[in-house]
């Protein structure tokens, strides 16, 4: 059964970009946000098995929107996706709980070894 991953990023682009990398894989784009808001919003009704977050969103950004959604669903897997290289932002994403963090421009190769990683030890 493939597993629901929910796109959150700003850029039709980049949420195209992931589309086209996940497919022919086990994954499966379930639901495209591109605002924090818009993936609290849909969170519930998506349910989705992990969540690409990109940092920089207009309104709540990603690291606001990552802590809220792990707040309320710890079991929640969100993987940061940035080209923001900064220590501090990825610091601040482990400390939240993000799974992992993806520096764009990415390698398909990369994005699927992150995935997997994220969903070891289920």
């Amino acid at each position: 059964m493939s597993k629901r991953i929910m796109v959150v990023d700003d850029s039709r682009i980049a949420q195209l970009q992931l589309q086209n990398a996940l497919s022919d894989t086990e994954y499966q784009v379930a639901a495209c946000c591109q605002t924090g808001e818009e993936a609290l919003n849909l969170y519930e009704e998506v349910q989705p098995d992990l969540i690409t977050m990109d940092i920089i969103l207009p309104g709540m950004d990603g690291l606001e929107t990552a802590r809220t959604i792990l707040t309320a669903h710890p079991e929640a897997r969100i993987l940061m996706v940035s080209s923001l290289a900064y220590d501090d932002a990825v610091d601040e994403a482990r400390k939240i709980g993000a799974k992992g963090f993806i520096y764009k421009p990415f390698e398909r190769e990369q994005l699927l070894q992150e995935m997997q990683q994220a969903f070891a030890g289920e």
